[in-house]
């Protein structure tokens, strides 16, 4: 079975930092192209980053951009997400994903998600 299992997530204070992990199992995460999305309640899901399988190349949303960043562990088959200076309006749940290169910002064009885990920013 294709797998991703998200993890990391929890309550921070504005400012502060957390790093999600997702996990794959099933197949070989270094062939995949790996996207980060989120959603808050109410709201749509949208792309907030990704990280290709073919150069390494990766995108960051304009709202997480110098704050964000992706990252892949091969030999763990894991790709993390590292969050810095968060804000209120980062608080979501976020999932990871997978599917064929290249990388995405649309939820449709992956085919493979994760459960998802809670990220909570608030004073």
């Amino acid at each position: 079975q294709l797998r991703l299992v998200e993890s990391g997530g929890g309550l921070v204070q504005p400012g502060g930092s957390l790093r999600l992990s997702c996990a794959a199992s099933g197949f070989t995460l270094d062939y995949f192209a790996i996207g980060w999305f989120r959603q808050a309640p109410g709201k749509e899901r949208e792309g907030v980053s990704c990280v290709s399988s073919r150069d390494g190349s990766t995108y960051l949303a304009d709202s997480v951009k110098g704050r964000f960043t992706i990252a892949r562990d091969n030999a763990k088959n894991t790709v993390y997400l590292q969050m810095n200076s968060l804000k209120p309006e980062d608080t979501a749940v976020y999932f990871c994903a997978a599917d064929t290169d290249p990388c995405s910002d649309s939820a449709a064009d992956f085919a493979s998600w994760g459960q998802g885990t809670q990220v909570i920013v608030s004073s």
